[in-house]
């Protein structure tokens, strides 16, 4: 079998994987849809690091952002991906998180810099994932932001979820030393920041492109 069709084949298992995954919670278990759509939030998001393992080739990544982007316009009308979208619903972060996976492989994955595309999808998967999990479920202290209500404790789950990602890949990376954990720091002050402001859904595009781009500019500045 040809390199490329067998990472195809891997990449779009994984996804109807953890597809399938979220489409029995939602019709055989009691969770909420919005557990469901974490579900889904989080385990895509570590196809980046299925696709990095492979080396896939940039054109995929881009062609499946293209068309994850289309199905997740078309699912805010139609019945498409009923656990991930409602018909009507008025966030549009399935397409911005598909969009926000095809930008950062343009940017990085032709160079081979292939870290900060993971780490800005993973800011975005865990970081974000586990903000609207906690935050729903324990958020006792809430604040709002430009008309968007968030939890003191939703946000302290994103930034502790973006440290130890950014920690992680750039630690991996780079080796550990303090220049690496000051970046890791104010990548995840910053990334809390912008999941802070989600009106639409516009935090699952800010985020990761975001934290990509800080973190690349201050590795190249301090490393």
């Amino acid at each position: 079998m040809p390199t490329s069709l067998l990472q195809v084949g891997l990449v779009v298992g994984w996804l109807a994987i953890i597809g399938g995954v979220a489409e029995g919670l939602r019709r055989t278990s009691a969770v909420g849809p919005e557990i469901t759509r974490k579900v889904v939030h989080i385990g895509a998001g570590h196809v980046i690091l299925l696709a990095w393992w492979l080396q896939t080739p940039a054109w995929m990544g881009i062609a499946a952002s293209v068309a994850a982007s289309a199905i997740a316009l078309l699912s805010y009308r139609m019945p498409l991906l009923p656990g991930i979208n409602g018909v009507g619903r008025d966030s549009l972060g399935t397409f911005f998180y598909a969009l926000s996976i095809g930008l950062l492989t343009a940017a990085f994955w032709p160079q081979g810099l292939f870290q900060y595309a993971a780490l800005g999808i993973l800011v975005m998967t865990w970081g974000d994932g586990l903000a609207a999990l906690i935050g729903q479920h324990f958020g006792r202290h809430p604040y709002k932001l430009w008309d968007v209500q968030k939890s003191w404790e939703g946000s302290a789950a994103m930034f502790v979820a973006s440290l130890i990602v950014c920690l992680c890949i750039l630690g991996g990376v780079y080796g550990g030393s303090g220049a690496v954990g000051l970046i890791s720091l104010v990548v995840a002050l910053i990334a809390t920041g912008l999941e802070a402001f989600s009106k639409f859904g516009i935090d699952n595009l800010t985020v990761p492109v975001g934290s990509a781009a800080l973190a690349y500019g201050l590795i190249s500045l301090m490393l």
